[in-house]
């Protein structure tokens, strides 16, 4: 599958960003991409900077004009187009949400980022309500695709329980970066642990690992940090957790990554992880700690 992955340093005018996109989008799909996934949060700033409840503002209804622009474009490119985007479901009730659009244009599914984080310039629980659709693959007519977002990338539970639904690709759109106080030294250890934990999902599960993250600097609008330089560094891994391909740290990134679908089925044949689970005796994991 030619999948085409875009990793875009973002700007306070959203319509812009979204102009961009969409040239990008349509940039891939010329060259033969079938499948474009892009970053979280991608239409905006990273608002969860701070919590202010004028960014409310930003959020979007999955049956207006935005997601409807979206949807046109998968049908006039002709591919499955992995957005995320920030839903507005009632006044009051908001989700961090992916929307996979078919090469027809219709919503394959969606996906409610399940695991929200609150740390410092994340800010997230103050902005969305928890998942509540599970760790549900999504079916497109390029395969099952198990699709989630950003600080989900962290849990192994969620990615085997998305493999063991029969996904047969790994998705997450993200926005991660670095804190500015921090020494060369642990920055380098955070973005580290970011590919390996996911290079991890790949190897237990047999599957690839699709992540899209953002690039570049985004001020704090309150001041009070030096904001986030986001680490770019977008990748694709092989069932082996092999890398593919890995983006610039720096730079902005449109291209297209080969990845067999048929070499999972080997892989999985070599190495049956599946098969020899103990799941007569992990009855513990649905546990918050065992004492």
């Amino acid at each position: 599958m030619k999948i085409g992955i875009i990793q875009q340093h973002n700007g306070p005018d959203v319509a812009d960003n979204r102009r961009r996109l969409a040239e990008k989008i349509r940039h891939l799909a010329a060259q033969g991409a079938q499948m474009v996934v892009l970053q979280e949060l991608h239409d905006s700033l990273y608002f969860c900077q701070v919590e202010d409840v004028n960014n409310f503002d930003l959020a979007i209804s999955l049956h207006g004009d935005v997601a409807g622009d979206y949807a046109r474009l998968a049908r006039e490119c002709g591919i499955v187009l992995v957005t995320s985007l920030f839903e507005k479901r009632t006044a009051g009730l908001y989700h961090n949400t992916a929307v996979v659009f078919d090469t027809d244009g219709t919503v394959a599914g969606k996906y409610r980022k399940m695991h929200i984080p609150d740390d410092p310039a994340y800010y997230e629980k103050f902005y969305f309500t928890p998942g509540d659709m599970g760790f549900e693959p999504i079916d497109t007519s390029l395969g099952r695709l198990g699709v989630m977002v950003c600080w989900d990338q962290w849990y192994p539970e969620a990615a085997r329980l998305m493999a063991l639904k029969g996904a047969q690709l790994l998705i997450y759109p993200t926005a991660i970066g670095f804190e500015s106080t921090d020494a060369d030294e642990e920055k380098a250890r955070q973005l580290e642990a970011w590919t390996t934990v996911q290079r991890g999902h790949a190897v237990a599960n047999g599957l690839p690992v699709i992540a899209v993250n953002r690039v570049g600097h985004e001020p704090d609008p309150s001041g009070q940090t030096a904001g986030i330089t986001f680490w770019g560094s977008s990748f694709v891994a092989g069932p082996q957790g092999e890398m593919l391909y890995r983006a610039s740290a720096v730079e902005e990134v449109e291209t297209i990554v080969d990845v067999s679908m048929e070499r999972s089925e080997n892989v999985r044949r070599w190495w049956p992880f599946l098969r020899d689970r103990r799941i007569d005796h992990y009855h513990g994991i649905t546990s918050r700690y065992i004492d």
